[in-house]
Formats: C-alpha cells, structure tokens, sequence
C-alpha cells in the first residue's frame, strides 16, 4: 500500500478499537507518519457515560477510566501499526482534550535513524519556541536536559523533551504514584499551554488543540501542537 492508504487503514483501524472499547468511536480521525513518529489524531470522541460525568466535573473519572482501557488497546496498535506500516513502536504517548472531545496517539518506533536528520531541520519559529517550552518546563519542574521538535506535516507539531523530572518526582514514582503525579502534572503543564499566548505568535498561526504525555521510566515527554495553517 501506498502511505495515503496506510494512513488511511491504520486511522480506521483504531476507530475501530476505540468504538469497542469505549462504545463509541471518533467522527474523525487522521493518521500522520513522519518516521520515526506516527501521530493519531482525533475529534468527537465522548460517549454518553462521559458526557455526563463531564457535565457533573468528574474528569479524573474518565481519565481513569480511559487510563484503564488503553492498556489494553496499545498492545494492539502496535502490533497493527508493525503489520501496516512496518514501524516496530518502541514507546507509546496519549492524552485526550475533553473540551474539545478530542485525543491524540503518538508513536515511536525503535529505529531512530531519522532523528538527526529531523533534530537539524528548521521552520518558521523553532527557535522561539524552544525557548518558550523551556521557560514552562522551568517553571513547572525543570529545564529539560534535552529538547527537539518535529514538524510532523503542516497541522501536527511534536516537542520531545528529555531529562525534566526533578528528584522529588522520583521518588514519588518509586513509591508507586505515577498515576497522581502525571494527573499533577498534566494540569499543571497543560495550563501553562492552554494560557499562553506566545505560541500561536510564534508560530504565526492557529491553535487548536494541545496535549501533553509522558513516560516516567525514559524521563522523557512529548507535547503535540495541533495546528490550523489557514488562521
């Protein structure tokens, strides 16, 4: 297949998952590959149940509840994603915009091959906002010891930041509390994103969506800006 079809194979492959799961799958959905990267990214995904724990401010509910039912749908998107795409993912990174009733997976595959080449690239802004996503994680947690960013297509950027947990962080991830640490942290760091105006000067254009992921044991995090070119 060629990559529009993989894209398009791999994107109705996960609404699929999703509607088993949740009992009602995104009304959109769009796959982007830029190797070694793969990024979900969907819209309208909210059943009844959650409508109304939204409704009633029940998010750790549903975040928990979402928390639960994608450890069992990893596991099959990359193997899935392996069969279609040929891409072995290494590590796996989701969040969800209920606002927006939105969410996004991201992918990495094992062969890093392309990242020196992606960490050289340049676009409108990418200076400007290195900086800017070091003065948050500075005021968050701390500034990360290694950070780049990919333009994945002109709707999806990808910040990738090592080397940002403090020791008091690990510690609590050593006592067994990942689970509230990234809750603290996705809400902390996410209204750092959502408050700042700096982003879409920088960038010189709309934003619609931004999420924010991390994995405790890699020390590493991925932020993905969804973009919106034609504002």
């Amino acid at each position: 297949m060629d990559e529009k079809a993989i894209q398009l194979e791999m994107a109705s492959h996960a609404g699929r998952l999703l509607r088993e799961a949740f009992g009602k799958g995104p009304q959109y959905i769009h796959v982007s590959i830029r190797r070694p990267f793969v990024v979900f990214y969907m819209r309208g995904l909210l059943s009844p149940t959650e409508k109304i724990l939204l409704e009633q401010d029940q998010v750790f509910s549903i975040m928990q509840t979402r928390d639960l039912l994608m450890k069992s749908l990893i596991p099959e998107m990359k193997a899935y994603t392996s069969l279609v795409a040929g891409m072995n993912l290494r590590e796996f990174y989701y969040d969800w915009g209920l606002h927006n009733h939105s969410g996004v997976f991201v992918g990495i595959e094992s062969d890093e091959g392309n990242l020196e080449t992606i960490r050289q690239e340049g676009y409108f802004g990418k200076e400007e906002l290195h900086q800017e996503i070091s003065n948050i994680s500075h005021q968050v947690e701390k500034v990360p010891e290694d950070l780049y960013s990919c333009m994945i297509n002109d709707r999806t950027l990808l910040v990738i930041r090592n080397g940002i947990l403090i020791r008091i962080e690990k510690e609590l991830i050593r006592l067994g509390n990942e689970e509230t640490l990234k809750l603290a942290k996705r809400n902390l760091e996410k209204r750092h994103l959502h408050n700042n105006y700096h982003f879409e000067r920088i960038l010189h254009t709309k934003i619609i969506d931004v999420f924010a992921d991390w994995d405790f044991q890699l020390d590493k995090s991925v932020f993905v800006f969804v973009l919106n070119p034609s504002q």
